[in-house]
């Protein structure tokens, strides 16, 4: 009967390890730019600047990119649907074209952010809620 149970346990806790391997969807990756603007419905983002590569990696606790004219990097960190920003640094060119679209995604990354997950689609929300943007999956 005992060797029964210490089955029976093992073999739920087998179970359960394996189970919890999947965690939570990793933000990890390369991202483009899809939109940016209020959160909210779709129709308050502005799309992103046709014609313009932007690209955005989270990869080891690390983030960097381009958004369309200037490049700029630091570190994250996420805990549940938060991730927290360390101070962002980047290059100071000045690009008319698309300089509400980079300034309004590097306001995102300003300390703590809330984000969303579905799929290849990220959405992060700024602190506050006043601005989010839209990412999708390199």
């Amino acid at each position: 009967m005992n060797k029964i149970l210490v089955a029976g346990l093992f073999a739920i806790f087998a179970l359960t390890a394996c189970a919890g391997g999947k965690g939570t969807p990793s933000i990890e990756g390369q991202w483009k730019l899809v939109s940016y603007g209020p959160p909210g419905s779709p129709a308050n983002q502005i799309s992103a600047a046709p014609d313009v590569e932007t690209s955005i990696e989270f990869k080891d606790g690390q983030m960097s990119g381009n958004v369309g004219c200037n490049s700029f990097g630091g570190e994250y960190s996420v805990d549940g649907d938060t991730i927290t920003f360390g101070p962002v640094m980047s290059t100071m060119m000045f690009c008319e074209a698309v300089a509400v679209q980079e300034s309004s995604t590097l306001a995102v990354f300003h300390e703590t952010a809330s984000f969303v997950l579905d799929g290849d689609i990220l959405t992060i929300k700024s602190d506050g809620g006043s601005m989010s943007i839209v990412l999708a999956r390199k």
